[in-house]
């Protein structure tokens, strides 16, 4: 088990903070900042036990955030439960994937598949969506597709996968980014679940630094989620903020890890 000086779990609460803000602001971004915070600002010495204690924090941060937006009535509980079955399963498979890769290997592939995702938000970022949408018997096999899909890339990168969340209910249901946000959440805890008890089998969970981080991720939750029913009003302004997020993010990781692999 690594010990971490008190400091760290100081920046811990700070760090919780910012991811906490992003969740409930955005329903997904919070573990893209979590992992590259746990490992660049508090300096968690090793990429796995970054990845495995982010997830937990992240998926109870979601919770959190989740009851928010619920009593604001942004979540379609039924998308989100298709979603989130589907993405259990690719969630357990990614995950076990990934404890067997190099952790600066998932960093750098992490910050590409940002990228990715980024510039897709950033080109759809105009679209309203229909507000009545739902998952029907027409559209089921696109949600539990991507549920599916994102659940493998949750895991095996250690994320909530928010980020990838939000997309694939967009892409799936077509409903607005303000429901794809509060139903994501269902989804982030349900990954996030899953992934941290598959590294915390394998120790990859310091227990402390997670629960400081929550602690930070409640009270900043608060204020994302506030932020974002005033900022849904404003056609795209979400999604432009969330994918510039990405890109920045994105940036930064694939700045460090590159520069560590050549340093190696």
């Amino acid at each position: 088990m690594t010990y971490l000086e008190p400091i760290q779990y100081g920046l811990g609460v700070l760090s919780g903070g910012l991811v906490g803000f992003t969740l409930g602001m955005f329903g997904g971004g919070g573990s893209i900042l979590a992992v590259p915070l746990m490992v660049y600002l508090v300096g968690v010495p090793s990429a796995h036990l970054a990845i495995g204690t982010s997830a937990f924090a992240v998926a109870a941060n979601a919770f959190s955030n989740l009851l928010s937006h619920a009593r604001l009535g942004n979540v379609k509980w039924r998308c989100a439960a298709f979603y989130s079955v589907a993405g259990i399963v690719g969630a357990f498979i990614g995950s076990s994937v990934g404890k067997i890769v190099d952790g600066q290997n998932l960093l750098f592939l992490f910050a590409i598949l940002m990228f990715v995702v980024g510039g897709l938000m950033f080109r759809k970022r105009g679209a309203e969506g229909n507000p009545g949408a739902q998952c029907s018997r027409e559209n089921v096999h696109k949600v539990l597709g991507f549920g599916g899909l994102t659940g493998v890339f949750s895991g095996f990168f250690g994320i909530g996968g928010g980020f990838l969340i939000v997309p694939g209910l967009l892409a799936s249901t077509g409903m607005p980014i303000i429901f794809a946000i509060g139903s994501s959440l269902v989804a982030v805890t349900a990954f996030g679940l899953t992934t941290a008890l598959n590294y915390a089998i394998s120790g990859y969970v310091d227990w402390v630094l997670a629960a400081v981080f929550i602690g930070g991720g409640i009270f900043g939750g608060l204020i994302g989620g506030a932020l974002a029913k005033r900022l849904s009003a404003r056609k795209g302004t979400l999604n432009t903020l969330f994918a510039g997020l990405i890109f920045v993010v994105a940036t930064y990781m694939l700045y460090r890890s590159v520069g560590q692999m050549l340093g190696a």
